[in-house]
């Protein structure tokens, strides 16, 4: 049972070191699909969770998916 956990848990510090996460990438994209803007698209990466949430506040009805 330890050599699984430990395996786990270098994976876990390799994603957090590796210097992009999750939400940026999250924030990147929802920014392109409303903007079509690249420059937009690295602000709202640098806001990360932020930008996420506002963007979730803020859908327009098209922006839905069935």
């Amino acid at each position: 049972m330890l050599i699984p956990l430990l395996a786990e848990t270098t994976v876990i510090r390799e994603v957090t070191y590796s210097g992009i996460g999750i939400g940026s990438v999250v924030a990147a994209v929802c920014s392109w699909e409303r903007n079509k803007s690249i420059i937009l698209a690295a602000i709202a990466a640098f806001f990360t969770w932020l930008y996420v949430i506002y963007f979730a506040l803020t859908r327009r009805p098209g922006e839905y998916k069935a």
